[in-house]
């Protein structure tokens, strides 16, 4: 089987657990990293947090097996964002 790629977007409104906002493979995760570029939103690869988070519905919260993985990521993006 091929290994197609994979993206997923989350929205994170600072109170509630991140949401699945968007989820896709081949072309539509093509698209979605685009639209995150245009965007100027960040992208992180991780293979495996993808992976999990691909088998989320869109528009569900972020299980909490990943809350850490996912809250490391966010600290990560939000304090290279206020560095710049």
């Amino acid at each position: 089987m091929q290994n197609r790629k994979k993206a997923v977007a989350l929205n994170y409104d600072g109170a509630n657990a991140p949401i699945v906002t968007a989820v896709g493979m081949g072309i539509i995760a093509d698209k979605i990293l685009e639209k995150a570029e245009d965007s100027e939103v960040p992208v992180v690869f991780n293979k495996e947090l993808t992976d999990l988070l691909c088998n989320v519905d869109v528009g569900d919260a972020i299980p909490t097996e990943v809350y850490d993985a996912v809250a490391h990521i966010i600290a990560y993006i939000t304090e290279l964002d206020s560095s710049l």
